[in-house]
């Protein structure tokens, strides 16, 4: 029985993949570090933009390039302060309350995404009213962009070794090492980067080949991103802090079902809002009649 037990063991040792060892910083100039993880926020919201001003210009929407950079820079602003400050609140366990001045350390890791959406939100919404475009037409234009950002994130997650998945005994399962122990886990950070990021991305800009209702790309935006991230906790490791709320529940699903329903509530009004005003018949007009002399 030993024996069989320790030849299962080897098995699952030779389907499992060691974590390759990557620096997380890039390179190094004295003091200055580049890490993958601020390589993947720049080429995210630099690709956002690009997507974003070209969309603008098929759409029609009259932006400038200026327009859509100072855009993105609201929108870093938004990400950074409200990724960090949702994570101090909701996952920081009172840490933060005892340690205010980690606050700031945001490159020591902590920043979550449901707060980066909510600050991003907030900047476009003041964005718009300073600029005077409709504020459902710049979410729009960012939400198919986005999903670079997504896409790139959690390939620096997983070059960094953090938010790694369950143990498993399947094939591809990874060996991260350090705090996540020497057993096989999922690759939940790749499994993100495909759904939240290409799958989502290829999805959102085949759909804009057209124009749709303002809202609709915001809409399927948050269903998508809620939906993809709702099925991927069940494989993902909870944050130690937190642990489960209740049975296998977690934090993340909490957040994201509500995001998901808000998404597909967005969408059903956003299609339905345009469809009755086709069905409006025209205005008659109250001008008095010229009988032409």
């Amino acid at each position: 029985m030993a024996a069989l037990q320790g030849l299962l063991t080897s098995q699952v040792a030779l389907a499992s993949i060691a974590f390759p060892d990557v620096d997380p910083v890039l390179f190094s100039v004295g003091p200055f570090a580049v890490r993958w993880y601020g390589l993947a926020y720049v080429v995210g919201f630099v690709g956002a933009a690009w997507v974003a001003y070209r969309l603008s210009r098929r759409w029609d929407v009259g932006l400038t390039v200026d327009d859509i950079l100072n855009l993105m820079l609201v929108c870093v602003v938004g990400v950074i302060v409200g990724s960090r400050l949702f994570y101090v609140v909701a996952y920081g366990a009172g840490h933060y309350w005892q340690h205010p001045a980690e606050i700031f350390a945001i490159w020591d890791g902590g920043m979550a995404w449901h707060g980066g959406f909510i600050g991003i939100l907030l900047a476009g919404y003041l964005y718009s009213r300073v600029r005077g475009v409709p504020f459902l037409v710049l979410a729009d234009l960012a939400a198919v962009g986005a999903p670079i950002g997504f896409f790139f994130g959690r390939i620096a997650n997983f070059v960094n070794g953090e938010l790694w998945g369950r143990a498993t005994d399947l094939p591809w399962g990874v060996v991260f090492g350090g705090a996540a122990g020497t057993v096989a886990r999922h690759p939940s950070q790749l499994y993100e980067a495909l759904l939240e990021g290409f799958v989502m991305f290829a999805v959102l800009l085949w759909l804009a080949r057209k124009r749709r209702p303002d809202g609709f790309f915001f809409g399927m935006f948050m269903l998508m991103y809620g939906t993809f991230r709702l099925l991927v906790e069940f494989v993902r490791e909870p944050d130690a802090q937190i642990g489960f709320l209740f049975g296998s529940a977690t934090m993340g699903q909490l957040l994201s079902l509500p995001l998901a329903v808000t998404g597909l509530l967005v969408v059903w009004w956003s299609v339905n809002r345009a469809r009755g005003r086709r069905s409006d018949p025209p205005a008659s007009s109250t001008a008095p009649h010229d009988p032409g002399i």
